[in-house]
């Protein structure tokens, strides 16, 4: 099973981000890009790509205890940026940034712990994949653009463990799919 650990945005975040990602396939040259859909937006915390099914319930039980650990924080949606010289076009995140990047290293060191393969730490950064391109490409428009982009702020209670179908069909834009396999509540109070 592909797995990611990840915070999901509650649907007011999303249908404000739709509004701000509608204004953006306007500007010239969007058709270049492949944009992410609604049911894929999310904050990823730690990927963990094909798990085994085997290991899926450790994963799952260590998760719940990093989420038991985690106090709720406030959260936004806010500018944006770029990965890969263009490659990812990204909205970024403000607010609480620094539970965010703890509950991320939770996260990892779950997936590590379980046995999971998770290759080469990198620092975290927050974001939330909007569009991407297999060659580099000028999005300093679009990113100019979610320059004043701030969405409605949410308090983030649990973190959530899904599974990303990709597409099979071989069909031009065609978008992974994602299945939410549990959700951990917090359990710290903040």
């Amino acid at each position: 099973m592909r797995l990611f650990a990840a915070v999901l945005p509650p649907e007011d975040v999303v249908a404000a981000l739709a509004v701000e990602v509608a204004a953006l396939r306007r500007l010239p040259g969007a058709d270049g890009l492949r944009w992410t859909g609604r049911p894929g937006w999310h904050l990823t915390l730690a990927f963990y790509g094909e798990v085994p099914d085997d290991v899926v319930p450790d994963l799952s039980a260590r998760l719940e205890r990093a989420a038991r650990r985690t106090a709720p924080f406030e959260l936004a949606l806010r500018g944006g940026g770029q990965f890969g010289h263009g490659r990812a076009l990204w909205a970024g995140a403000a607010g609480g940034l620094p539970d965010l990047r703890l509950l991320a290293e939770r996260a990892e060191s779950a997936g590590r712990r379980a046995g999971v393969e998770m290759g080469e730490h990198r620092r975290y950064k927050a974001h939330l994949t909007l569009a991407r391109s297999r060659e580099a490409f000028d999005v300093a428009p679009y990113v100019d653009a979610l320059d004043g982009f701030t969405g409605p702020a949410w308090t983030v209670t649990d973190l959530a463990l899904v599974r990303s179908n990709l597409p099979r069909s071989g069909v031009p834009g065609e978008q992974p799919r994602y299945e939410t396999v549990a959700r951990s509540p917090f359990g710290a109070s903040g």
